[in-house]
């Protein structure tokens, strides 16, 4: 096996641990007898703070630290994708200018500030917390969409289906749509990398969910006092999040490089 499978291999390994985890983990059939003493040994994994089973709260708490980041990044795809696409290949400068101008007061905002205000505003609810992280990356993703689709936009073939009376939507994501794919593939990973790195520092900081919840970054963030008494209350959650970031940056980078490598083949 060469170098390269390996470290794909690898770099897979460390994205389905915590990713099967997230998604399996509320299904299975763990008994937690709950009820413990505080940072004691009780359990697989011991419990936490509150005398709750650590492992319990590792299966259950994925689903927001992952699941409001991949809700985060989808979202602002989706909006910034739309201004972006509609930016590129509008006729008139004036609609161009008022989509990309007022993005552009959002990009200097501090990200952890803009999330903090929406989250404590919102009552530090999930969805709050998720849409405050996509409201930071529609800028960027507005950009790089619209920096992608300019010259397929401008270009004859977009005219040739404008004579043919073809749909906006057919014309943009039928075919501009696709000269986007590269460059927002390639920004995929350090998205949703940055998207998870963002939710786990507002409920870190206290700022996002509850203090009780089982989330991962909550569940470091409350028992960092309880380390050396119970370090898997902290290490297990902490793994499984650099576990996450790592690998799906390292699997995105190596995809990435693999597709231009069959592109350049293909030429």
């Amino acid at each position: 096996m060469s170098r390269r499978s390996v470290s794909l291999t690898v770099a897979a390994a460390l994205v389905v641990v915590p990713l099967t985890v997230a998604v399996l983990g509320p299904f299975l059939p763990y008994d937690d007898a709950g009820g413990g003493l505080p940072y004691s040994s009780e359990g697989p994994l011991g419990t936490d703070g509150l005398g709750r089973d650590v492992l319990s709260l590792l299966l259950v708490g994925g689903r927001t630290a992952l699941g409001m980041a991949f809700g985060a990044v989808a979202l602002a795809y989706l909006v910034g994708g739309l201004i972006g696409l509609t930016a590129a290949s509008t006729r008139h400068r004036w609609v161009d200018e008022g989509l990309m101008r007022p993005l552009d007061v959002l990009l200097p905002l501090p990200s952890l500030l803009v999330i903090s205000v929406v989250a404590v505003g919102w009552q530090a609810s999930a969805p709050a917390i998720t849409v405050a992280v996509a409201m930071v990356n529609v800028p960027t993703v507005a950009r790089l969409v619209r920096a992608a689709a300019l010259d397929a936009a401008s270009g004859p073939v977009v005219e040739a289906l404008r004579m043919q009376r073809e749909s906006w939507f057919v014309i943009q994501l039928g075919y501009v749509g696709r000269s986007v794919l590269g460059p927002a593939a390639a920004d995929l990973g350090t998205r949703i990398t940055l998207a998870v790195f963002l939710v786990a520092s507002v409920n870190f900081l206290g700022l996002g969910l509850s203090p009780t919840a089982p989330d991962w970054a909550v569940s470091v963030s409350r028992n960092r006092e309880g380390l050396l008494l119970q370090p898997w209350s902290v290490l297990a959650p902490a793994l499984l999040l650099v576990s996450f970031t790592l690998g799906f940056n390292l699997l995105a980078d190596r995809l990435v490089h693999r597709s231009r490598r069959l592109v350049e083949v293909a030429r």
